[in-house]
């Protein structure tokens, strides 16, 4: 009997059916406050009909299939149905605007799009007139929608039931379609962030993603006993890389939160021996346990205080291969009796395998940081193009790097510092863009546009965009994004952006402070404020700041300190085109968008009146003027 190859998702979801039948959790989602879960046989059915129940409504090979909403079990069974009939999936972010929607719908010539519930529902039939290939927009959570009778609709279930019909009249099909499916085929569409313009949608066939999980599996063994929480998009190439890739090659149970909300409640009840968070998470988690710890008891504030250097002592001592004395190694069990397991725990990260990051830059302060409080934390360095490029070890960390290359990709810096990648992981081109795919490839080589170095130990140190990197009047040059990670361990600052250029003699800031932790610092100390225009620029939050960038300009040279700041009257934000689904600055629209500011950097002005649109109740518009200050820095 020939061997099976299981050389594309759906043969290894297959695989894992025959494997683990009805005896393994695949997969595990939190509905109305209970754990339901789902076997590989199971996932294995659902998928079945799902898919037939597509090629009864007229889905064919190569056709592609948009998946919109919150990951779910449920948008995992589309992604593996479009897949199983040799289709293509295309993940969506659930917070897109209709605008977006459009974009990636009608870009990809999207045949269905399943629909998470009445919010996603709302925002396709809203621009449904715009969408002539759409065959069907195909819900699954069906609250607030029993009353809608757009003929485009169809339930989940109204499709799994069109599939067991069709199953009954083709019997075999559903396998014969798995058998012919080859490792070439487009598995999904990947779209860039679109950070410099329009996104494009990366071409990734189900090698490139069996490939990016067999380079983690090798590097960071993960088997069927370990425990996934996943809640990105699957419009993400983590989320497509831990998620899919991994689920499906280690036989890993997949945990799904209730809502966004609980993510954090039910990592801990889950307690999954697996994580990915992107940088803004772990920023967000920093910013949360330093701002709690100034609130805190001050006996609890005063332990984390004697403690915390405590755990960045041993986890140096680590760093560099020794190990600790008797009495470093007491002091650390006191202090992680005390401190860190308690602190761990409530966060839902105790007894953690390994934690990974990934997506944009973060800072290495944090790396520091959360490796000192005992994670096993790694660093991932990838993109949709090219999949896993280098990433920590499990026992070779360094804080301000993503770690050696991986064994599979080949890796060279070019004369400009530009880093250039060449694996079986590559991507199948640019759809509908072959322009744009001749310039990234050159001579079987991926032109990353990212700037870096391989350091002396052979790790990859990625400073920032090649686009990015700034040169002053005076021919310094400077890298805005090394103070923007930096500037974001800080409790006090929720994004940045540093600006300067060879029109520039120094280097300024503009400012987005968090509302939450900045006002609870403010009302301990009785300054009043209304919003977050109002606390943004009080003089104490200016100061408070102030001392933030001082700390930052200690360790950079003189011509990349930052001179000048200002605190934003507002955040920056994706539905304002500031920044990308995965919150990337779209640094040349947010200058150009707030120029007049950055004009006034640089100018002897102590302040500038800026102008915000605002939305009344009953619908009316209107504007409102307001006063930035502009903040010198010592």
């Amino acid at each position: 009997m020939a061997m099976l190859v299981e050389n594309t998702l759906s043969k290894l979801l297959r695989r894992n059916c025959q494997r683990y039948g009805s005896k393994k959790v695949a997969m595990r989602v939190k509905d109305r406050g209970i754990w339901q879960r789902y076997t590989w046989e199971q996932c294995y059915q659902k998928v079945q009909h799902l898919s037939l129940g597509l090629i009864s409504l007229g889905l064919e090979a190569g056709d592609k299939v948009a998946i919109l909403g919150e990951t779910k079990p449920e948008s995992y069974w589309a992604e593996f149905a479009a897949q199983a009939a040799r289709g293509t999936a295309i993940g969506i972010f659930a917070d897109c605007t209709p605008p977006e929607v459009e974009y990636f719908v009608t870009h990809s010539e999207c045949k269905f799009v399943f629909a998470h519930d009445q919010e996603q529902v709302d925002k396709l039939l809203s621009i449904s007139s715009r969408l002539p290939l759409v065959k069907k927009v195909i819900y699954w959570d069906a609250k607030g929608l029993w009353f809608y009778t757009d003929p485009l609709l169809m339930s989940f279930d109204q499709v799994l039931d069109l599939g067991r019909k069709y199953e009954a009249l083709h019997p075999g099909h559903f396998e014969q379609t798995i058998e012919d499916s080859r490792s070439d085929d487009i598995a999904v569409f990947l779209y860039t962030s679109g950070t410099t313009g329009l996104p494009k949608a990366a071409m990734i066939s189900h090698q490139s993603i069996i490939t990016w999980g067999n380079e983690m599996k090798q590097l960071h063994p993960i088997d069927d006993s370990d425990e996934f929480m996943s809640f990105l998009s699957l419009a993400w190439i983590g989320e497509q890389s831990f998620g899919i890739s991994n689920m499906l090659l280690s036989g890993m149970t997949t945990n799904f939160p209730e809502k966004p909300e609980t993510v954090q409640e039910n990592i801990r009840e889950i307690g999954p021996s697996i994580l990915f968070y992107s940088p803004k998470l772990w920023e967000n988690i920093n910013r949360t346990i330093q701002a709690k710890m100034i609130d805190a008891h001050p006996l609890k504030r005063f332990f984390y205080h004697i403690f915390l250097p405590v755990n960045y002592k041993i986890a140096d001592i680590r760093l560099a291969n020794e190990k600790p004395n008797f009495v470093w190694k007491a002091l650390h069990l006191v202090g992680y009796t005390m401190v860190v397991r308690p602190l761990l725990d409530k966060l839902g990260l105790l007894g953690k395998k390994v934690v990974y990051t990934g997506g944009i830059a973060i800072s290495p302060d944090i790396m520091h940081f959360f490796y000192a409080l005992g994670l096993n934390i790694v660093n991932v360095y990838g993109i949709s193009e090219t999949g896993l490029i280098a990433t920590h070890w499990m026992n070779d960390f360094k804080s301000e790097t993503c770690g050696p290359p991986s064994p599979q990709v080949q890796l060279r810096i070019s004369k400009e510092g530009e880093i250039l990648v060449r694996s079986q992981g590559l991507f199948s081109g640019y759809y509908k863009n072959a322009e744009a795919t001749q310039q990234s490839m050159k001579g079987g080589w991926y032109h990353t546009g990212d700037f870096g170095n391989i350091n002396e130990v052979g790790h990859l140190v990625v400073m920032d965009r090649m686009a990015d990197v700034k040169e002053l009047a005076r021919g310094n040059k400077f890298s805005p994004q090394y103070s923007e990670t930096r500037l974001r361990f800080s409790p006090y600052i929720k994004d940045v952006l540093v600006v300067g250029g060879e029109d520039k003699t120094y280097v300024s800031a503009i400012v987005n402070i968090d509302i939450e932790n900045v006002g609870r610092w403010a009302e301990i100390r009785h300054i009043a404020y209304t919003t977050i225009a109002d606390l943004s620029q009080k003089q104490e939050v200016t100061q408070l700041i102030r001392k933030d960038i001082e700390r930052l300009n200690k360790s950079l040279p003189d011509w990349a300190r930052i001179k000048k700041f200002v605190n934003l009257h507002k955040d920056f934000d994706a539905d304002e085109a500031e920044l990308t689904r995965t919150r990337k600055l779209r640094r040349s629209f947010v200058e150009e968008r707030y120029s007049d500011i950055i004009v006034a950097l640089y100018s002897n002005d102590t302040e500038i009146m800026v102008e915000s649109p605002i939305v009344y109740r009953d619908g009316r518009r209107g504007v409102m003027k307001r006063s930035i200050q502009i903040a010198p820095v010592d």
